[in-house]
């Protein structure tokens, strides 16, 4: 086959075409037939990449869909990067730096909200306007609104700083106002009612949450080695989030925990069950594994002991609610409270549970 034609390279079946594309030198492989017809084709397509490369026409994504440099240079085109394409390139360049259970939520975020409302649309096309009118329709809580909306921030921000857009229109959308829920604290009667529906390691454990102030992912994470009955203190340093070790969720939720003696009764009770067997302090009374996850303690112990127990349902963290305003009432100091409960400040404990620090008169 001649080979003569400047910027094509004849390689067996195949050829190898060169041309230079916004100042960067590229080259494609096409297959084609060893004939001079093909290769007069192939030279009659170069030339024909080349004049529209000169009049600003050319689209490389049409000339060679498969081509890694295409989608390149896709991404510098807004009216022809679409966002589906923008969301899964931005999630695989940072997912080796997420926690595993914030790549669950952003995969869910992407896949199941973004991309089947936002997905065909080039990035030029999203305007504040559309995405504050699909939050509007969104049946869920405003802190969820804005957790889904955080890979769509993060993209176009990214997009932005790449200059591959000229304004970002998510700058225009703010999250909407978290409704925080008001603490329903139980009080020592309930407490006692919902005990004596439980026996066992499911007792221990809903007793020791009454009565440390441990968030669930803390409690199931904590093991014996963390427990100090010398000193009458535990230490929280981990959690388990969706069947995930991890660190507190803050550095100030790495914590010392003082025993009230209720928790200190139930880690005594406990020990019958765990203290030989494993460095976890409490297991699922079924498997007599360790737990992994709330889900579980909330479906099989937490639901049917309230029921049970004939009190209104309240969902597990009001234990916490209820550790936190049990503190108070009885007078501790709102800043050595915070710390018991893993705040950073006692601004929370104020704003949270001003009610029950008791008026000075």
């Amino acid at each position: 086959m001649d080979t003569r034609h400047r910027g094509i390279t004849i390689r067996g079946n195949s050829a190898q075409i060169a041309f230079t594309y916004q100042g960067v030198r590229c080259r494609e492989l096409i297959p084609i037939p060893p004939t001079k017809t093909a290769q007069k084709e192939l030279a009659l397509k170069l030339q024909s990449i080349k004049y529209e490369i000169k009049t600003g026409t050319f689209d490389y994504n049409r000339h060679f869909p498969y081509s890694k440099k295409a989608k390149e240079f896709l991404k510098k085109r807004p009216d022809r990067y679409t966002i589906k394409e923008a969301l899964i390139n931005w999630l695989r360049h940072n997912q080796a730096n997420l926690q595993k259970s914030t790549l669950q939520d952003y995969n869910s975020a992407i896949y199941h909200h973004l991309i089947p409302i936002f997905g065909d649309l080039a990035i030029a096309e999203l305007t504040a306007s559309k995405v504050k009118e699909w939050l509007s329709e969104l049946p869920c809580s405003n802190k969820r609104k804005g957790n889904i909306l955080t890979p769509l921030r993060q993209t176009f921000e990214e997009l932005y700083h790449d200059e591959i857009i000229d304004k970002n229109p998510l700058t225009r959308v703010k999250n909407l106002p978290n409704k925080a829920r008001e603490p329903e604290p139980f009080t020592q009667e309930e407490i006692t009612r919902i005990l004596n529906e439980l026996t066992g390691q499911a007792k221990n454990l809903i007793q020791f949450a009454f009565y440390s102030g441990l968030r669930t992912s803390e409690l199931i994470a904590l093991r014996w080695q963390d427990v100090d009955f010398d000193n009458n203190r535990v230490f929280v340093r981990q959690a388990y989030v969706r069947g995930q070790l991890k660190s507190t969720k803050t550095k100030s939720g790495k914590r010392e925990v003082t025993l009230q003696p209720q928790a200190k009764e139930a880690l005594f009770n406990q020990k019958t069950f765990t203290k030989q067997q494993n460095e976890t302090v409490f297991h699922d009374p079924h498997t007599n594994q360790p737990w992994r996850n709330d889900q579980p303690i909330r479906k099989r112990i937490w639901i049917p002991a309230l029921k049970q127990a004939n009190i209104k349902y309240r969902n597990p963290y009001q234990t916490r609610h209820t550790f936190a305003s049990t503190l108070l009432s009885r007078g501790e100091k709102p800043l050595w409270v915070a710390q018991q409960m893993g705040h950073k400040d006692w601004s929370m404990i104020i704003k949270v549970y001003g009610r029950w620090i008791p008026q000075s008169k």
